[in-house]
């Protein structure tokens, strides 16, 4: 057992760059599925026809 009195070399410790965490907000960027193009369609401006069959069942025919 070392004495009380006994001095311990302190660590060194040197000064350098701290990691920075850097977090980004996930909503800032939009992902592939997000578009038409991610869903495997052609880009371009739906007709009306187009949201008529995307109706659901549901809402019946007009």
């Amino acid at each position: 057992m070392t004495s009380p009195d006994a001095q311990q070399p302190e660590p060194r410790t040197e000064p350098g760059p701290r990691p920075r965490l850097v977090f980004k907000d996930p909503f800032d960027q939009q992902t592939s599925d997000d578009t038409d193009r991610g869903w495997g369609e052609p880009s371009g401006e739906r007709g009306l026809d187009w949201y008529r069959s995307q109706r659901p069942p549901h809402h019946g025919e007009k």
